[in-house]
């Protein structure tokens, strides 16, 4: 009988919801990995931003950590995008509790604005634009206005970069720079100091892999 209804109207609120609730564990799941991923790399950063340091490169030391910044903000990113796909999937199950009751799924402002919000993060944005348009055709909420969708990282890391880079230089070198390098200084350099490819060679190395999985 239940799958003759469905051929006739199509999926239950039921199904609707599971279906969701589905994709959001799958997309939650790569969430997790893409932090893993982006914890190991910055971590090898990190390394690297110490030994450039104690080689007294200072000028390499504060691009790769930018970039070690940028991750940092990008791992919470994704972390608060994580929590919000489980608080969809809570206003689902929720959803799904009146439906028994009403026999439909009712419109909600809070998935809706959790909705908008992940549509932004590159990552799961073409799942999530997929799903919203399922649930607007549901009635759970409405159509997205595209002038909540433009994302800003560019304007928001150029503002900040400067404070956060010498909090990260200082951290992690134990406070040899950071306040040093941002007036502009440049350490007493050991006689040892790499001014050859090498230096740079490992630091665009590290680059290249945080930027490979920011920009992914």
């Amino acid at each position: 009988m239940q799958t003759i209804n469905r051929f006739f109207y199509g999926p239950t609120p039921e199904d609707r919801v599971r279906a969701w609730q589905g994709k959001l564990r799958s997309e939650s799941r790569q969430l997790d990995r893409e932090m893993r991923q982006l914890e190991a790399a910055t971590a090898k950063a990190r390394t690297t931003v110490k030994q450039l340091a104690s080689k007294g490169d200072v000028k390499s030391a504060r691009i790769l950590a930018k970039e070690v910044v940028r991750s940092n903000k990008q791992k919470d990113r994704l972390s608060v995008s994580k929590a919000r796909l489980g608080s969809i999937g809570t206003q689902l199950q929720q959803q799904l509790a009146m439906a028994k009751v009403t026999g439909s799924l009712q419109k909600s402002t809070e998935i809706m604005k959790l909705s908008n919000s992940l549509v932004k993060l590159p990552q799961i944005s073409q799942v999530m634009r997929e799903m919203s348009m399922e649930m607007t055709k549901a009635g759970i909420m409405e159509e997205m206005l595209e002038d909540t969708l433009q994302m800003d990282e560019d304007e928001e890391i150029e503002e900040e970069a400067d404070a956060e880079v010498d909090k990260v230089l200082f951290d992690v070198t134990n406070g040899k720079l950071g306040l040093a390098g941002s007036a502009g200084t440049e350490l007493p350099t050991p006689q040892d100091q790499l001014e050859d490819d090498e230096a740079e060679r490992v630091m665009e190395e590290a680059r290249k892999q945080l930027n490979g999985l920011l920009s992914g």
